[in-house]
């Protein structure tokens, strides 16, 4: 691949990019209502939060590259790095918020379960009645961002409490949260992979960490999770490498290295033993 080929890759897009069409909002946040045909054709991804209540809608939302449906009545989440694009069919309609990093700690504890779990479930289908209350929410923060004098208190309050209604409706489908909650152990070892997964692959350091066998680590893995340990961890680096050749300029060399491993044909290998693809491939895809 040439360096023009590789310049023509999504770069991380800020929030500042969203303004001139924003509905509402303020240097924090950016409120948007969706109407009718969208498309993102080429995957990227972006610095900051996003939440998107549809109401009428159809298409595909791919959100690390993982397809799925768009639908009536639906709340999509997506975290800071993870990489998308869309295709939202004509009459469908929705509500979006678009809301920096430093705002989204404000009312983050209210999101009451790991975000690992809202980045593995991003999409959550919402009954008639809680689908009310998230828009009434929604509604009143336009208003509010659309008065002369926008309070950011009164923001973050309703925002808190979009966090708390989509963590309930979210309850039922988080099974690995569940997993996470009744195993600390692997809680821990989740957030320690996401900590040192660029440096350290072994199952050994980790379970050094976690005060356990490499071999009990293991058995906790494939009894709760259903993969080895090694597999857990390597389903980390695959993510990251696939958001990183789909969303970034690095040469696949840098990726390579940018992720710990020794060498480009390594990395290579490895990730068409997990894909089916090569690196090149994947990023041509």
């Amino acid at each position: 691949m040439s360096v023009n080929q590789e310049k023509k890759h999504v770069p991380i897009v800020g929030i500042q990019e969203f303004r001139k069409e924003q509905t509402a909002g303020r240097k924090e946040l950016v409120y948007n209502e969706l109407y009718g045909e969208k498309h993102i054709h080429k995957p990227h991804k972006h610095d900051f939060f996003i939440i998107i209540l549809f109401d009428h809608a159809k298409g595909t939302h791919s959100i690390d590259f993982q397809d799925y449906a768009i639908g009536d009545r639906q709340i999509h989440v997506l975290f800071p790095n993870q990489v998308h694009k869309w295709h939202i069919e004509p009459d469908s309609n929705g509500y979006q918020l678009m809301i920096d990093k430093i705002f989204f700690e404000r009312f983050a504890p209210y999101f009451r379960f790991s975000f690992t779990n809202y980045i593995n479930h991003p999409v959550i289908s919402l009954t008639d009645s809680v689908f009310k209350l998230l828009k009434y929410e929604f509604e009143a923060i336009k208003d509010e961002l659309q008065t002369e004098l926008s309070l950011q208190d009164i923001i973050s309050a309703r925002a808190a409490v979009i966090a708390a209604i989509v963590s309930k409706a979210a309850e039922a489908i988080f099974a690995d949260a569940k997993v996470f909650q009744s195993n600390p152990r692997l809680a821990k070892f989740n957030l320690l992979i996401d900590q040192f997964f660029k440096k350290e692959k072994s199952v050994a350091f980790y379970a050094e960490k976690l005060n356990i066998s490499a071999n009990y680590l293991n058995i906790l893995c494939k009894k709760n999770l259903k993969v080895s340990a090694t597999q857990f961890i390597q389903q980390r680096v695959l993510l990251e490498a696939k958001r990183m050749l789909q969303s970034t300029n690095l040469s696949i060399k840098e990726i390579a290295f940018e992720l710990g491993f020794v060498d480009h044909a390594y990395f290579s290998n490895f990730f068409k033993s997990q894909t089916q693809f090569t690196p090149k491939k994947f990023r041509e895809e």
